[in-house]
């Protein structure tokens, strides 16, 4: 038994032996590996390669979004079309980067967890929830396309399980957007007389419902009969239909000449000017949106007269930290979920450039009622 294998077997055992117990050794822990390779090398998404019109949204072909260490990656589902896409599409926000997929609000389900031993022993990270297959909605730039990678950290929120990705996809931007205005910007109370103009869009919409519920009355404008029928089922009180009516006399009529305590304004351009003339003596005008262009410089003494308070708040600055993210997302799929919170999808347009373009071409072109979707997993 004295062969070159045992020579052999004695050596290595020696060698062994001279090992300090204390030599690190490499380990890769199971929780760490990723088979990255059972995925694509592009992906398809729908965008924009120059800012410009409907006409510069594509089709495009991506490199596989690969997530980092630490980064969730998520299988996209549904997608939001909100103002913000076509605010980029057109430069009037500076696009961060191009090729850009145009929309920052999507839903799906997660297919990969961080690698980061130190993401994945954190507390705040546990506190979250994220399992593979969970639901999530992220809001964050460039996201149209079939999967995004977005730190755990990030603008990601754990979607519960009685609602669906689509519920979520429909309602993060627009929901937090309102949330914040009724409760930060302008804390709506009881007995408040409530303004908001286009009350049938998807924003007006759940103004509407939860000022209502609040206890206050609400006032809001709209282009037809239809969708002020529609405005009056979600809780308006008094709808005036701007074509046909002068909106500044009939909002004095309803409210006694006194006016409104607060003005919430996704149009801009268009309705800035009327917003003093129908604001109370201390009122709030909640400026928001620029559907009609963006709003001009406003010289301080013009808030001077009634001691209004004028706002141009984002909902980014809304929900900025992960406590203000866990909130805010607690909350709205809370009322959602318990049916307080009604979120009317108006209709369900392709993943594809043409289907794109019909979706934000009807949004600007104040033909939809509520919420605009891609359906983006086929």
């Amino acid at each position: 038994m004295s062969g070159p294998s045992t020579r052999a077997l004695y050596r290595l055992t020696h060698l062994a032996r001279q090992i300090p117990p204390s030599l690190p050794v490499a380990t890769i822990p199971i929780s760490s590996k990723r088979a990255m390779s059972s995925y694509p090398s592009t992906v398809k998404a729908v965008g924009i390669k120059e800012v410009g019109g409907v006409d510069k949204i594509e089709d495009l072909e991506l490199p596989f979004p690969s997530p980092k260490p630490n980064e969730l990656l998520v299988k996209v589902q549904w997608a939001g079309v909100n103002f913000i896409d076509t605010y980029m599409r057109s430069g009037l926000y500076k696009p961060a980067f191009l090729p850009l997929p145009i929309a920052k609000e999507v839903a799906g389900v997660i297919v990969e967890l961080p690698t980061d031993e130190s993401v994945l022993n954190n507390e705040a990270y546990k506190k979250r929830g994220f399992k593979k297959g969970g639901k999530v909605a992220v809001d964050v730039a460039g996201s149209l396309k079939e999967y995004v990678s977005v730190p755990w950290d990030s603008s990601v929120y754990p979607v519960p399980e009685n609602l669906t990705t689509r519920e979520a996809a429909a309602s993060v931007l627009q929901g937090f957007t309102t949330l914040g205005q009724v409760t930060e910007a302008y804390p709506v109370k009881a007995g408040d007389t409530v303004f908001i103009h286009t009350i049938a869009g998807g924003v007006g919409l759940l103004h509407a419902q939860i000022s209502k519920a609040k206890g206050a009355t609400v006032i809001g404008t709209t282009s037809t009969p239809e969708k002020a029928a529609l405005a009056k089922e979600n809780g308006a009180d008094h709808v005036i239909l701007y074509k046909q009516e002068d909106v500044v006399k009939k909002t004095l009529e309803l409210t006694n000449g006194e006016g409104v305590n607060v003005i919430y304004d996704g149009v801009g351009k268009d309705t800035f000017e009327g917003n003093f003339e129908i604001i109370k003596r201390k009122g709030t005008i909640v400026s928001f949106g620029n559907a009609s262009g963006p709003v001009p410089d406003v010289p301080l003494f013009k808030l001077t007269p009634k001691n209004v308070k004028l706002m141009r708040p984002t909902m980014v600055n809304w929900v900025h930290t992960l406590e203000e993210k866990e909130r805010y997302g607690n909350e709205l799929f809370k009322l959602i979920g318990d049916g307080k919170l009604k979120i009317r999808v108006h209709g369900e347009y392709p993943f594809t450039a043409e289907g794109v373009k019909a979706a934000q071409s009807d949004l600007v072109g104040g033909k939809t009622t509520g919420k605009v979707i891609i359906k983006v997993e086929q």
